[in-house]
């Protein structure tokens, strides 16, 4: 079931960054985006809408009274630069308050509240399974609500995202609700090496390294300092298992 969504914001980076954000989720679908709370309320007598992503100081009509005037008002998530606004934003029964500006990670959290209020379900929405066989390796990833089967060969990086990881492949990137230390428990040791505490990359898909990063299908990663050391030694066994 698709997520109705509306972005209501005067800010038209800001409706760029919530529409890039959206993008990601297979769930989510975008309905409509607002510079006003006038255009957003004869759109919500239109069409029927789950969630509101709102902003509260706009032109003319502010995004809290917006939402009072509403009978049968949508699940809101607040977006705004004004802290001040957050006691009311609660007392409204938002399900999130988000500052601008909104970072990939905190939008994730808020993401994830509404999953839980749509599945009614006190367990996180987004949860981690794996399976290895002696023949194929692959992990389960719960995406959303679908759990979809990624091969371990097919990986290049995992990002960690705090609470969630980003797994990367050639083709797809997926999120999910895990730590990437647990990842690193369940994965291959011998394909994968931690070179920071946020990432993790596959070290057949390693284009070129220097001292303090990796290069990979074009993306620059950082070395950390205290995983210099073993990443040196993981690449040395891997060079000299090529040669």
């Amino acid at each position: 079931m698709k997520i109705r969504t509306l972005i209501v914001d005067d800010e038209p980076h800001a409706i760029e960054v919530l529409e890039k954000y959206l993008a990601q989720f297979n769930q989510m679908e975008l309905v409509g985006k607002c510079a006003d709370a006038i255009q957003a309320f004869q759109l919500l007598q239109q069409k029927t809408i789950d969630l509101m992503f709102l902003d509260i100081q706009m032109p003319g009509i502010k995004g809290t009274d917006l939402l009072r005037s509403l009978k049968n008002p949508p699940k809101v998530i607040f977006t705004t630069a004004h802290s001040e606004y957050a006691l009311e934003g609660f007392e409204l029964n938002a399900v999130d308050y988000l500052l601008k500006p909104i970072s990939f990670e905190r939008f994730l959290r808020a993401v994830d509240k509404i999953y839980q209020l749509t599945e009614n379900k006190s367990r996180p929405a987004v949860t981690h399974e794996t399976m290895v066989n002696d023949h194929e390796t692959f992990i389960y990833l719960k995406v959303e609500r679908k759990t979809i089967k990624v091969n371990v060969n097919d990986i290049l990086w995992i990002e960690s995202l705090r609470d969630y990881v980003k797994v990367v492949t050639k083709d797809h990137t997926y999120i999910t609700r895990q730590k990437i230390s647990i990842l690193e428990e369940m994965l291959p040791e011998n394909k994968f090496v931690r070179i920071h505490r946020s990432f993790m990359v596959a070290l057949a898909k390693i284009d070129s390294f220097y001292s303090y990063s990796i290069e990979i299908a074009g993306h620059e990663l950082p070395i950390g300092r205290n995983y210099k050391q073993d990443v040196q030694k993981k690449l040395k066994a891997e060079r000299l298992q090529f040669d």
